[in-house]
């Protein structure tokens, strides 16, 4: 069973007091923005199997939102951090790259392209 920390009211949360809210850290489009970019923002997502990002809400419990970053495959969850974060905080993408050396951040592919 999935189990997250609340950053807000300091409970661990089974799966069955929250809801998902998808993919974390995504940029809304500036208003000078061609379709395609708000069509990509509106619908693609990643999938990645491995590290992930996501948005959670404490339906039964506080009700506010917040992130995690969890694994895909193993569910092993590295934390969780207030959803007002711009930045996944860098304790917990030392626990990833401790248990995924290879990793890379969104960030550092795109500087690395």
């Amino acid at each position: 069973m999935l189990i997250l920390h609340c950053p807000y009211c300091d409970l661990n949360a089974d799966e069955t007091e929250l809801a998902g809210g998808g993919e974390a850290h995504i940029k809304r489009p500036g208003m000078d923005a061609d379709d395609t970019a708000f069509e990509t923002y509106l619908f693609s997502r990643k999938n990645p199997r491995g590290p992930h990002f996501e948005r959670w809400r404490h339906a039964n419990g506080c009700g506010k939102w917040f992130h995690a970053a969890r694994c895909t495959q193993t569910l092993e969850v590295f934390g969780t951090y207030p959803a007002q974060t711009l930045e996944p905080p860098a304790d917990i993408i030392a626990k990833i790259r401790k248990r995924h050396p290879d990793w890379q951040s969104d960030t550092e592919v795109k500087v690395a392209s």
